[in-house]
């Protein structure tokens, strides 16, 4: 099997295949993490209702949760309006980091210049 034709004309992918999935807890909207897919990823991702993601350090899928026990069962699945960016809503079982912590957007804010008049 592979990915609906229907969803696969919607992607637009960079030039490696590879979108980029944010992902965020869905009853709350805190946001997770940041990870790869490509068509399989998605489709995998799709029909198991478990998140799967392309490693590009590893070059190889991975499933979250399926070594560590940190597991994010998919709520549902959305494209953005240009079809380059998945958004992922899932339910977290603990950790979404490979640190460890809760979210991989923990580390704090950056420190922002505002201009008058923008």
């Amino acid at each position: 099997m592979s990915l609906d034709p229907k969803i696969a004309d919607r992607l637009k992918r960079a030039a490696d295949g590879l979108v980029p999935a944010i992902v965020q807890q869905h009853d709350t909207g805190e946001v997770l993490m940041l990870a790869w897919m490509d068509d399989e990823a998605l489709h995998r991702t799709l029909t198991t209702g478990r998140a799967t993601y392309w490693s590009r350090s590893r070059r190889a899928y991975w499933v979250k949760g399926a070594t560590s026990g940190n597991t994010q069962r998919v709520v549902s699945v959305a494209l953005d309006c240009d079809g380059d960016t998945v958004l992922l809503k899932v339910d977290q079982h603990g950790a979404a980091c490979h640190t460890g912590d809760r979210t991989c957007f923990d580390a704090g804010a950056l420190d922002t210049v505002v201009s008058e008049g923008t």
